[in-house]
């Protein structure tokens, strides 16, 4: 990607609207139209520039100077429009704005961290397994029951909230997510809550709210050092809320959909339950929980052969880029042999998520926790999305299971 020379080519035009309905339920056809398309589509239904294939997706994703953040991760160009929110930090921030808060989830994310989430996690995971087989049956839905539940029950105690209004997380997050898209529908059902939602996360974002052994309190810590202002200290804290919530339960959810879809995938992890970590990557590669982000164009560029003028909005398909056929052999397959690292599910870059490894530490520990107690695992029917701008998403996930004997 340079600047642009003085002949270059239009990209072809295409008026359809990624985010209608159909195209939420059922991405891969659209992906794959984009894909075929060109290495740059203009989107005329929205005036966007889109782009589908890996290569071009992954070097946005990595040139934040060239196709920043700052102006919106979303379809609102912040050049011309106020946020309904704040900025997030981490998503909407570019150096050197960026630097402090990410350095400091950095610092408290690090190895040793984790491992003592590693040591706590496990027996939580084991215990809900437990509940939900002997409470459940054999029959339940893993979506409420799983992959929602025990992120729920982890996470926040780590970050440090009480226990009340937890259930309010993924409506919030739903509704943030929502809000990259454009003012359609989805936007609009949630309107009526907004202004609780978002009284109730901030509240939590607040030095008081936050037990005093959590990620949140060393937020604040960080704020006391100087390492960020008191200002910064709680729209980091939400930013940990929003991006270690709704991505891991719709990861787990990804994974356990993968699983029980593939058979011969769950008996390959229950003989190598090592590979709880690949499961969960490829599920995110395969799924995309994430499935889209905007950038914005900081001078004309030229991507190749087309032009995209300064000012443009810049919308990369990460489930496109991570079902590429181009850098993935066989992409539409969930494939526990195949090395999943390099897809962009978690993005890319200094704007990568900073709670991916949490994340995969979830992940790790309830599949574990599900390989050990479950012989097997199959979809007992149709499972249910539900839909949102940018996440792929599920309402209901129905399985049943052959418990070990």
């Amino acid at each position: 990607m340079t600047e642009a020379p003085a002949a270059v080519v239009e990209p072809p035009v295409n008026d359809v609207d990624p985010f209608a309905p159909e195209h939420l339920t059922t991405p891969e056809p659209l992906h794959n139209a984009l894909r075929e398309a060109g290495p740059v589509v203009r989107l005329s239904r929205h005036d966007v520039y889109a782009l589908a294939r890996y290569r071009e997706v992954h070097a946005a994703l990595v040139d934040w100077q060239t196709f920043q953040s700052a102006a919106g991760v979303g379809l609102a160009n912040f050049r011309h429009s106020k946020p309904w929110r704040p900025p997030s930090l981490l998503l909407e921030a570019d150096p050197p704005h960026h630097d402090a808060p990410r350095r400091v989830l950095r610092e408290i994310l690090a190895p040793p961290a984790l491992r003592r989430l590693r040591a706590a996690w496990q027996p939580m995971a084991d215990d809900l397994v437990d509940t939900v087989l002997a409470t459940q049956g054999t029959d339940f839905d893993a979506f409420e029951s799983l992959a929602k539940a025990f992120p729920l029950r982890v996470f926040p105690d780590a970050v440090g909230l009480g226990p009340d209004g937890r259930d309010n997380l993924l409506p919030y997050g739903n509704m943030a997510f929502n809000a990259f898209g454009p003012a359609n529908a989805l936007v609009q059902a949630d309107a009526h809550r907004a202004a609780d939602l978002s009284a109730w996360v901030n509240a939590q974002c607040a030095r008081r709210a936050l037990t005093d052994d959590g990620f949140g309190a060393r937020i604040w810590a960080a704020a006391d050092r100087g390492d960020l202002t008191h200002e910064q200290a709680p729209l980091v804290v939400r930013s940990l809320l929003t991006a270690g919530v709704d991505t891991t339960v719709h990861g787990l959810a990804a994974t356990l959909y993968a699983l029980a879809g593939h058979p011969d995938e769950w008996q390959r992890f229950r003989e190598r339950p090592e590979l709880a970590r690949v499961a969960f990557d490829e599920a995110v590669r395969w799924q995309s929980p994430v499935q889209t982000f905007f950038r914005t164009a900081t001078t004309d560029v030229e991507i190749a052969g087309s032009l995209i003028p300064e000012g443009s909005k810049i919308l990369m398909f990460l489930g496109a880029a991570n079902r590429d056929p181009a850098r993935w052999n066989g992409p539409d397959r969930f494939d526990l042999t195949r090395d999943p690292s390099g897809h962009v599910g978690f993005g890319m870059g200094i704007h990568q998520c900073v709670g991916q490894h949490v994340a995969r530490l979830e992940a790790e520990a309830l599949l574990t926790a599900l390989a050990r107690r479950v012989e097997r695992i199959e979809l007992a029917g149709e499972p249910r999305r539900h839909l949102n701008n940018t996440l792929r998403s599920f309402a209901a996930l129905p399985v049943h299971v052959r418990p070990v004997s």
